[in-house]
């Protein structure tokens, strides 16, 4: 961009076409995120104000942005913030960015929880940012959500969000592995336990996206051989938490969703698979038996 006066339409449509010899999959909307980040103006008005001229901060906050966008970086990243359901979440380098498909996740435990009703009691694991415990937070009236996030980072940040969204208390974010900070208390009385756990198959993190792969938490994303490492232990581990009833649910890989729907019909009633907006098998889910199995007999069978 040359040293002169920009106008906000001039910028997006030079943006626009740099950005897409560059390889952006989606300049027009890369070019919006990152103008409105470095003007202020939603991406609306950007249009409404086309021909408002950028401020010289504002053209090299701008410059900074689409080089970094040029270099890979995600824009979540460069703007700091991504949208989720209804809300517009914190992120930054080192925690996994909120992905649209994990939404349907939300809708499977919102429909449990409305046939409940009441207050309802929620823990959500590899809560990441938070996006899953605060949209449920703020669509569920009454919920208690407690969102465990092993990477201090991340917990952080998503504190942060709680705070900053008005959720606090409605969700309380632990640091921890899984089950291990859950309050005592809550075991065997949990509504719900949701999890995006780590579901990459180790073998297949080297053919992702490079904006994936050098740049999210390889902990977010690495689950194992398989991909279901840490589905299987949450599956193993909600039988203790959950109420009777009380539904476990956990967005996968779409190749992995049919073997985790085998593994979960073991010990829980009522499996169903779900399909993300295009159409793709990511979540799994079920129910805890009416009547509770010993959770250290292997199966969870009774014999």
């Amino acid at each position: 961009m040359a040293d002169r006066v920009w106008t906000v339409i001039e910028a997006l449509d030079w943006t626009r076409v740099h950005l897409a010899k560059h390889g952006d999959p989606a300049p027009r909307r890369a070019a919006e995120w990152l103008l409105s980040a470095a003007t202020g103006l939603s991406r609306v008005q950007l249009y409404a104000h086309h021909d408002r001229p950028l401020t010289p901060e504002e053209r090299a906050t701008f410059r900074d942005s689409i080089e970094r966008r040029v270099a890979g970086e995600p824009l979540q990243h460069i703007t700091g913030e991504v949208g989720f359901r209804h809300l517009v979440l914190r992120v930054g380098p080192g925690v996994f960015i909120p992905r649209p498909e994990t939404e349907v996740l939300v809708d499977v435990v919102l429909r449990h929880l409305g046939v409940h009703g009441g207050e309802a009691l929620v823990a959500d694991l590899c809560a990441g940012s938070g996006a899953v415990a605060l949209s449920i937070a703020h669509e569920c009236e009454g919920a208690r959500v407690w969102a465990v996030e092993a990477d201090p980072a991340a917990a952080a940040l998503a504190a942060e969000n709680a705070d900053r969204l008005g959720l606090a208390d409605a969700v309380t974010v632990l640091t921890g592995d899984l089950f291990a900070p859950l309050p005592a208390d809550l075991r065997g009385r949990l509504d719900a336990v949701v999890a995006n756990p780590p579901y990459i198959p180790t073998a297949d993190l080297a053919d992702l996206p490079a904006e994936v792969r050098d740049r999210e938490p390889r902990a977010a994303l690495d689950g194992g051989a398989d991909g279901l490492d840490t589905a299987r232990r949450i599956m193993d581990g909600a039988r203790e938490w959950l109420t009777p009833g009380g539904v476990l649910a956990m967005e996968l890989d779409e190749s992995r969703v049919a073997d985790a729907d085998k593994l979960m019909r073991a010990w829980y009633e009522g499996v169903v698979s779900e399909q993300d907006l295009a159409q793709r098998p990511r979540v799994v889910a079920g129910h805890a038996p009416a009547k509770r199995a010993d959770p250290h007999i292997r199966g969870g069978r009774q014999p």
